[in-house]
């Protein structure tokens, strides 16, 4: 019994050594992986560089394309030392010599074309990489696993990329990141045939100067709260695209997720909490794509406006705060957009919509509209947004005073020329223009980089029911200016940009209702009323500061000037009523903090005004990142 023990002992002793030896020879020959991402002297990704790997002891030679987000792969190397060069046209090759490449691990060797490679980094895993076009890269490699190719579904496979000479995508013209109102980055951080996702935050400390004790700004669509940390945007989403059908969704979480609402009036209109059914959404919308021409897509949904040159999302522009102009034109539309590319420089978008920055319609006609764009080149462009017979005014009733919902007419703060208005007719008409010019660029100095300027004119009107487009005492028009320089430095990781503009708009259709207890478009207040005829003239400056080490974060510092010839920003005093906002900014408020009454607040310690002041300076930093 004992004999047969021993002996069975030996036995699985022996077995184990033989697994032992067979699982270190397996793993002597499992191969390896040299993993990498190819960038220019400005750290911005290359795709379709050349990447050749050569084995040292016996000469073998790989070779593969860094994908469109200048992702390099060979994911199946011998173990040994390896040689890795990177030609691109036009540059000098850059070489990594003598990579280790061990059994079942990854080696990463970032490579800068500048002559001068990263140093290596060896055995790390590779995480969420993209392969190069045509290859399939391992995901989630860790240190311990053998780095095999594996099989990539072809939704989520990585997008061929664009040949070097494309002349049929629209607007593959060169670099337009340089442009007010683009983001950056000339290819996604992350792609697929099927999803391209994308995520964005922002970040804001602002300073009024006039210092409101209740920290509230007035008369912007992107700066909300003073002296304090304030989440302006966080927004998550992205493109979807498969066989012609498209769609696209970003949502809208933080301050803009509340204060973009608040500008639109139709709300007020019928049934059904239409802010809070869309207030989460910026974008979402989805269509269909014909290759004709140089591409035709018919969508249906919620569309940001291209309206005021500057883009909705801060990252994508110049300034932080832009001028009047652009902060007072929407930033969205809801309904039918169709976009023809006769040419792959032109763009004829025409639109059929609820109205300007709404939900809902206002009245009993939609909006008709579009936009013309030319960009011939990657120095210039033309845009061309125009608007008509949309009824963009809520109309309470034939010859009853609007004002946004604000019965001003009884207080005695309404326009006295003006007491019968029919909002129900009355008709409003913009047009939008802005060309960009690009006059200097050297991206590879480490001085000054890049000069570009861009400028924008706006002019519209309102007519019918009793309001007239250029004379009389209900005159409602709108004209606008806004100019901008900005200048590039050191290879455009620096930028300082100088500019500003005016508006002249009687009638006030266009100006933001300031949010006097609360006010809203919809309620209106007494305290600023917007009736035809009455007067408002603002202009502005900003000087603004961006640092940019990556093309996906900009850090951000800036100085605002904004002056009124009426009173309109927020002084020290404030716009919220001495106990808080009462729930009715429609009516006057005393000083106790009731509703006014028939007795105009005789016993109630006299009528509360806001501190309205004609001049603000703010000083803001802040930081935002988009992948």
């Amino acid at each position: 019994m004992r004999s047969c023990l021993k002996f069975l002992l030996l036995a699985l002793a022996g077995l184990g050594m033989a697994a032992t030896s067979y699982a270190a020879q397996t793993a002597a020959i499992a191969p390896g992986t040299i993993v990498g991402i190819v960038t220019d002297t400005a750290d911005r990704p290359i795709s379709r560089a050349t990447v050749t790997a050569v084995c040292l002891e016996n000469g073998s030679i790989r070779a593969t394309l860094s994908g469109a987000d200048g992702v390099y792969s060979f994911a199946d190397l011998p173990p040994g030392t390896w040689s890795v060069t990177v030609h691109v046209d036009g540059t000098p090759d850059a070489v990594a010599r003598a990579l280790p490449v061990t059994s079942g691990k990854a080696t990463r060797q970032d490579i800068a074309m500048n002559g001068t490679p990263a140093p290596p980094v060896a055995r790390q895993p590779v995480l969420a990489a993209s392969p190069p076009a045509g290859t399939s890269a391992p995901r989630g490699t860790s240190p311990a696993a053998p780095a095999s190719a594996v099989n990539v579904p072809e939704a989520l496979q990585t997008p061929e990329p664009a040949p070097e000479n494309d002349t049929q995508t629209p607007f593959a013209v060169g670099d337009l990141g340089w442009m007010n109102g683009y983001g950056r980055a000339t290819t996604p951080i992350f792609d697929t045939k099927l999803f391209t996702p994308e995520v964005r935050f922002d970040v804001n400390y602002l300073q009024d100067l006039n210092h409101p004790k209740d920290h509230t700004i007035v008369g912007s669509t992107e700066e909300f709260r003073s002296g304090e940390f304030q989440i302006e945007q966080v927004s998550l989403g992205g493109n979807f695209h498969w066989h012609n059908v498209q769609a696209r969704f970003l949502s809208m979480f933080g301050m803009f997720a509340v204060t973009t609402p608040r500008n639109d009036a139709s709300a007020g209109v019928g049934q059904w909490d239409l802010q809070g059914a869309y207030k989460y959404f910026s974008e979402a919308n989805a269509g269909y794509h014909w290759d004709v021409n140089h591409g035709l897509n018919v969508d249906a949904g919620i569309f940001v406006s291209y309206v005021g040159l500057f883009s909705y999302y801060n990252f994508d522009n110049w300034t932080y705060q832009p001028s009047f102009v652009s902060s007072n034109t929407p930033w969205f539309f809801n309904g039918l957009r169709v976009q023809w590319f006769p040419t792959q420089t032109l763009k004829i978008e025409p639109w059929l919509i609820n109205g300007w920055q709404s939900y809902a319609k206002f009245n009993k006609q939609p909006g008709f509209g579009g936009q013309i764009l030319w960009i011939p080149n990657d120095a210039f462009k033309l845009v061309l947004n125009s608007y008509t017979l949309g009824q963009d005014n809520l109309a309470s009733g034939s010859g009853v005073p609007n004002n946004g919902g604000s019965p001003t007419a009884a207080i005695g703060l309404a326009n006295p020329q003006a007491p019968f208005i029919n909002y129900a007719h009355v008709t409003r008409v913009h047009e939008d223009d802005s060309v960009l010019w690009k006059y200097f660029d050297a991206k590879d100095s480490a001085g000054l980089s890049k000069l570009a300027f861009s400028l924008t004119w706006d002019f519209g009107c309102e007519y019918g029911g009793g309001v007239n487009c250029t004379h009389g005492p209900n005159k409602a028009n709108f004209l606008g200016v806004m100019l901008y320089n900005r200048a590039w430095f050191d290879h455009d990781r620096y930028a300082i940009t100088l500019g500003g503009g005016f508006m002249n708009n009687p009638g006030r259709y266009l100006a933001l209702v300031p949010p006097i207890d609360g006010a809203t478009a919809q309620s209106g207040t007494p305290y600023f009323t917007e009736n035809p005829g009455q007067a408002l003239l603002q202009w502005d400056t900003q000087l603004n500061f961006q640092y940019m080490p990556r093309d996906w974060i900009t850090w951000w510092t800036e100085a605002t000037f904004r002056h009124s010839n009426v009173p309109y920003w927020a002084g020290t005093g404030g716009v919220t009523p001495p106990l808080g906002n009462t729930g009715s900014p429609a009516s006057m408020v005393c000083n106790n903090g009731s509703a006014i009454g028939t007795d105009g607040c005789a016993n109630e310690g006299g009528v509360w005004y806001p501190d309205l002041r004609t001049r603000e300076v703010i000083w803001g930093a802040g930081v935002m990142v988009k992948f």
